[in-house]
């Protein structure tokens, strides 16, 4: 049997590593990163995985709110991952 010896050096990337794998799992997880305030439609499709017609029609409902600058519409992060929550707990 042969014997290893771990150093603190290889404790600490251990820990590195691990951190960024719980991170990716919690944002694949939870579908919204924090890292971003605002989302463009194409980023709120993938993450609700729904239609860009069951959008459109979530934005004329009211049933999720938006800001549109310019010919760009944005999603508040936040208000994405409240609506997930909401309805997680259904």
């Amino acid at each position: 049997m042969e014997i290893e010896i771990i150093t603190s050096q290889d404790l600490h990337v251990f820990k590195c590593e691990l951190i960024e794998e719980i991170k990716k799992i919690v944002t694949n997880h939870s579908g919204v990163t924090n890292s971003r305030k605002w989302l463009k439609t194409k980023e709120v499709l993938k993450i609700l995985n729904i239609s860009a017609g069951t959008l459109q029609q979530m934005r004329t409902n009211a049933t999720i709110p938006f800001s549109r600058i310019g010919g760009v519409i944005y999603y508040d992060s936040e208000q994405i991952n409240k609506m997930i929550q909401s309805h997680s707990e259904d």
